[in-house]
């Protein structure tokens, strides 16, 4: 059994305060969020977990996309957090930050029409994706829909050698899974249904594929 562990945004806890110029300069940030909320047929007063929301950017997209969401941001990471919490406007009432792990998600059983990750699940081992996947469709509600954009099978040798960066920084053990395109097939094993691919963007660090998926409404 794999042991449980938490890593950081980029690896080490002393490069937290420049996660959000990396990531703007690395992944075509924008444009890959905006993908993912832009796939989401969100309503006014839907309930919205952004898990591994880390510096709250896309949590903040999603407020200024319908202001009248109620969402929910998680990280294990308290700095980033106080990253997120500070970036909040003044008028993002309706976002709230948590700190906790994603495989132990401190919310009741159906509780959000969607959820969303970003550039995530490539640092968890393969045994807490699949603890984190039960836990993501445990807090679904029937019919709830979840969004997640990360490092998928590179599109093309130039790609591959960009990922090789990623598994360098965040190691071979959580990225493995993502850079041989397994993820997919583990968000159908947790029991999601119609797994689309959406979207697949080429980045410095290689290709990020945008997934879609559903919870089957009983």
């Amino acid at each position: 059994m794999s042991q449980s562990r938490y890593v950081p945004a980029l690896r080490f806890d002393w490069l937290t305060p420049v996660y959000d110029p990396v990531v703007r300069l690395t992944t075509r940030e924008t444009t890959f969020k905006n993908a993912l909320i832009n796939q989401a047929e969100m309503q006014a007063g839907d309930s919205v977990l952004d898990i591994g929301c880390g510096s709250g950017t896309l949590a903040n997209l999603l407020h200024e996309a319908l202001p009248e969401l109620d969402i929910h941001g998680i990280d294990g990471d308290s700095k980033v957090l106080g990253i997120a919490r500070a970036k909040i406007s003044p008028n993002g009432e309706g976002i709230h930050f948590v700190q906790a792990m994603s495989f132990l998600l401190p919310y009741l059983d159906e509780s959000f029409d969607h959820v969303f990750s970003s550039l995530f699940f490539h640092h968890l081992t393969s045994e807490d994706k699949s603890n984190t996947l039960n836990e993501i469709l445990r807090v679904l509600k029937p019919g709830g829909v979840f969004h997640v954009a990360d490092w998928g099978d590179p599109d093309n040798f130039l790609m591959r050698l960009g990922s090789y960066m990623v598994m360098a920084l965040d190691g071979t053990e959580t990225t493995r899974d993502n850079f041989e395109g397994r993820l997919p097939e583990l968000v159908l094993s947790a029991g999601f249904e119609d797994l689309k691919e959406t979207a697949a963007l080429n980045t410095v660090f290689g290709t990020i594929r945008i997934l879609k998926s559903t919870k089957a409404r009983g």
